[in-house]
């Protein structure tokens, strides 16, 4: 990376990047990483962990250039927080269960951040603190409602979840009958995506997981109907949403007899 970094005798691409074009790069790579892992393709993911890697190497040498840090930095740190993190193993901590580990790990995580608050000025610590925007949506709200029943702003079971639910729908159907102003509309499905959120996390249930299993399934079915269609001669463009119901239908069928 240095060499493709050179100014005069490196690659003119890698030289022109900085931490913001890579970004977007460094996202990518860690989600093919979790494709090939959904797909237990683990050829795939030796490759793409290759990948990632390289992104971090990329920003490292980024960083070096500038004078902030360099790759063993980079090493150290993640490596002096794993001892900090697990007393239990480093240290004379005692922890039994994957729930203490747990524990564990987030007081530490909450005493850092007690410190970098100190550090920037000794401002406000917030329950929230640390929960960065650039996550997904659907993790982000995870995360958020976690921190925030870790101060015991929860629902104690699913139940008064699901009465939320409804209310949320209700109000979409309200402001729809109100001339579905768009902006309101987004605030309200929003909210009901949010509470939906909250209903997987009483269940135990990763959100992002499940939306990204309806999405790959809902690929599969789609892709099996257009085969359908395209061994009679039919586009899917030109039937009727009762015909192509009828087809998903039997998609879908098919799918439950072979596992069985």
């Amino acid at each position: 990376m240095a060499r493709l970094r050179d100014p005069e005798t490196g690659c003119p691409w890698d030289v022109k990047q900085s931490f913001a074009t890579i970004a977007p790069y460094t996202i990518e790579e860690a989600y093919e990483v979790a494709d090939a892992i959904e797909q237990d393709d683990m050829a795939a993911l030796k490759d793409e962990l290759g990948d990632l890697l390289l992104q971090v190497v990329f920003h490292a040498r980024m960083a070096e250039e500038a004078d902030h840090f360099a790759f063993d930095d980079v090493a150290a740190a993640i490596a002096d927080k794993m001892i900090s993190r697990h007393p239990h193993v480093f240290g004379d901590h005692e922890a039994q269960t994957a729930d203490d580990v747990k524990v564990t790990w987030e007081e530490q995580k909450e005493r850092e951040r007690a410190a970098k608050a100190a550090d920037n000025g000794g401002g406000s610590v917030s329950a929230l603190d640390g929960v960065t925007a650039a996550l997904p949506a659907l993790l982000r709200a995870e995360k958020l409602q976690k921190r925030a029943a870790r101060v015991r702003f929860d629902w104690p079971d699913t139940q008064p979840v699901f009465e939320k639910i409804d209310e949320e729908i209700g109000e979409i159907r309200e402001a729809m009958a109100e001339g579905g102003d768009s902006d309101r509309l987004e605030d309200e499905v929003g909210d009901l995506l949010f509470v939906v959120v909250n209903l997987a996390r009483h269940l135990q249930v990763d959100a992002e997981t499940a939306l990204r299993r309806s999405n790959t399934k809902f690929e599969r079915r789609f892709r099996a109907m257009e085969t359908l269609l395209r061994e009679t001669g039919r586009r899917p463009e030109d039937e009727s949403l009762e015909a192509l119901e009828t087809l998903w239908q039997r998609v879908k069928r098919e799918e439950r007899s072979r596992r069985k």
